[in-house]
């Protein structure tokens, strides 16, 4: 397990703790794991994976290997093993038994009873930044394109943590990127490395922010510009200056749905007339389980139901003959899932939003606006990848609201 570039042996007496955590990586990648949780308390010792977003426990190592575990995955992440009373973050990589290598990001959190670790798999495979791969339908797709067609603007991917925000900033990224194209990334921190694409992790304790980090790429003459998150008022307004000056500007905000994320950037301090001139799309989006295709059984869902729900059918990526399953579980699966896809609500900001914004209406109104557009809720468009029987209605249901 030892990183190539370490050079480390284990000791004898953490020799089995070296092991299990071996086992815990191989294991991990097979089962798709996104993360890894070693979790310590007062009398036990944790450990869980999660799995197409569910965490699920797993055997745990002895109670005393809790130590030994926290120090060596600190040791290969470069951390400083001596401080356990601060969070730290860091990277490693480490080798398979069938060659492959995994990348993996590492958190590390003082609590009661020792240090939690965090360890987050990283994935470089290039061919899942698909749209299709993504769940994005034709209709969302097309919208997408025609935004990353235009010179400048900005194009604004939000949801709650972990709904695929990253993935489909890459997806993006992963389209535009050629040779005669200069693109520049700030992140906190990098999850993909993107060949071709200049990529920087902010530094807080050196001044290197989201903010800094833009000034220096804008005297370097980009043309497209993707921002990890926009969390204040300067990253903000520099992000919005990007945009209005020639730049194609991508970045993401943790927000419910695609109009509170107008209402959310207001509130930041951006001034309404550049939120109604620079935003050229906004996407909000969840991630979904996806049904075992080996066990989901047909489920029947009464016409009132699906009314009560939301259930339009004048999209144009509406099923002629929707067939709705559930989940049942299976030897192939977990729980009759396997894998998840992301449902999406992509809002153009066209010139009736426009005025919208400028009369600084409400999440409400501007909700209203879209829904006149044909622009889909994320409930329904949810709804739609259970008409085609790729998720539950239940699993819908438990990742949107109204």
């Amino acid at each position: 397990m030892d990183s190539p570039s370490s050079g480390l042996r284990p000791v004898h007496s953490e020799a089995p703790a070296v092991h299990y955590l071996q086992q815990t990586f191989e294991s991990a990648h097979q089962l798709r794991a996104s993360d890894i949780h070693f979790e310590p308390f007062e009398n036990f010792y944790r450990v869980r994976l999660r799995i197409d977003g569910v965490l699920q426990e797993i055997t745990p190592p002895p109670f005393e290997f809790r130590e030994h575990i926290a120090s060596r995955i600190k040791v290969l992440a470069h951390l400083d093993i001596a401080e356990k009373r601060l969070p730290q973050d860091g990277r490693m990589s480490i080798g398979l038994h069938n060659a492959q290598k995994l990348h993996l990001r590492i958190s590390t959190l003082p609590t009661l009873f020792g240090e939690k670790l965090v360890v987050r798999i990283l994935s470089n495979d290039l061919e899942k930044l698909n749209l299709d791969r993504l769940g994005y339908p034709a209709s969302a797709q097309s919208l997408l394109r025609e935004s990353l067609e235009k010179p400048h603007g900005m194009i604004l991917v939000t949801g709650p943590t972990g709904s695929g925000k990253s993935q489909s900033l890459y997806a993006c990224l992963h389209l535009l990127n050629k040779t005669e194209i200069n693109i520049a990334s700030v992140e906190d921190p990098s999850e993909i490395q993107l060949p071709g694409i200049n990529q920087v992790n902010v530094k807080e304790k050196i001044g290197l922010n989201f903010a800094a980090t833009l000034r220096a790429f804008l005297r370097q003459d980009p043309d497209v510009l993707m921002v990890g998150e926009i969390r204040d008022h300067e990253t903000a307004d520099m992000a919005i200056k990007a945009s209005q000056t020639g730049h194609l500007v991508l970045s993401t905000l943790h927000t419910q749905d695609a109009p509170s994320a107008l209402v959310r950037l207001r509130n930041m301090g951006v001034a309404t007339y550049n939120l109604a001139s620079s935003i050229s799309l906004i996407s909000a989006q969840r991630l979904v389980r996806r049904l075992c295709r080996h066990c989901k059984v047909p489920a029947l869902v009464s016409s009132s139901l699906l009314k009560n729900l939301g259930w339009q059918t004048s999209s144009v990526d509406t099923p002629q003959a929707p067939q709705f399953f559930s989940a049942q579980g299976c030897a192939q699966c977990h729980k009759g899932y396997w894998g998840r896809i992301g449902i999406f609500q992509l809002m153009p900001i066209t010139p009736a939003l426009q005025n919208l914004i400028l009369q600084d209406a409400g999440r409400s109104v501007l909700t209203a606006q879209a829904e006149k557009e044909g622009i889909l809720s994320l409930r329904h468009a949810g709804l739609l990848q259970a008409a085609l029987g790729v998720t539950s209605i239940s699993e819908v249901l438990a990742h949107t609201t109204h």
